[in-house]
């Protein structure tokens, strides 16, 4: 969640999954949250919350493959699909960095 809304730069492969993991373990404490309550207010509030990041992280895993929000072939790619190799248009390989 340190790049919150940050739509410049790359994700790799690993930041995209981890970060649904995420979103997916807090929506579901949301949903239980939820149900034990009988309003739903939690859910929603976080799916609000982790919207923009959701948005944010995708865009930077498609800059990771070198792709583009707009091009249909990249649509599905980037979910497995290893980054470019060093550096791109869109900056430095997050990988080689480590």
């Amino acid at each position: 969640m340190s790049k919150y809304a940050t739509f410049s730069g790359r994700a790799p492969r690993s930041e995209f999954w981890f970060f649904l993991l995420f979103a997916a373990i807090g929506s579901f404490v949301g949903n239980l949250v939820d149900r034990a309550t009988g309003v739903l207010i939690t859910s929603t509030l976080i799916n609000l919350a982790l919207f923009l990041p959701s948005l944010a992280v995708s865009v930077r895993r498609l800059h990771d493959i070198d792709g583009t929000w707009w091009a249909p072939r990249t649509m599905f790619g980037f979910l497995w699909k290893r980054g470019t190799v060093g550096p791109n248009r869109y900056g430095p390989d997050p990988l080689a960095e480590m």
